[in-house]
């Protein structure tokens, strides 16, 4: 049985997650293309937002097709996961934060735009139950 995640009632509990889909437009060529620049980025975010970091950062370059080719980052934390892409071609990175922790996706996404350098960003946050 699928539910479409349109919300028309009040919400009654709490989620059980928060997942928030930022997309960051326009960023830093230099940063994107960094891999201790985006270490850097996780280990700031994380204590932004208080989430406990569960390992190393994964930061790995790959993509054979040019559109899509550029570091891609992974992060555990201890109530589920940041990851990202970061396109070469567009400069565009698609950054994703879950956790069943609550923290302000707004704060995410502004830091996030800030630390890229980014020129504009799309957010999109979806409530887990």
């Amino acid at each position: 049985m699928s539910e479409d995640c349109a919300r028309t009632e009040p919400r009654v509990k709490p989620p059980w997650g928060l997942l928030s889909c930022i997309d960051l437009y326009e960023c830093d060529p230099d940063i994107i293309r960094d891999a201790e620049a985006i270490k850097t980025f996780v280990v700031q975010l994380c204590d932004l937002i208080k989430m406990k970091r569960f390992g190393e950062t994964k930061v790995v370059h790959f993509g054979e097709d040019e559109r899509v080719a550029g570091f891609s980052m992974t992060q555990l934390i201890e109530t589920s996961l940041i990851s990202a892409h970061f396109a070469n071609q567009s400069n565009t990175t698609y950054l994703d934060v879950f956790s069943c922790k609550t923290y302000d996706p707004e704060v995410v996404a502004e830091f996030a735009k800030k630390f890229f350098k980014a020129k504009r960003f799309r957010r999109q946050t979806i409530y887990r139950e």
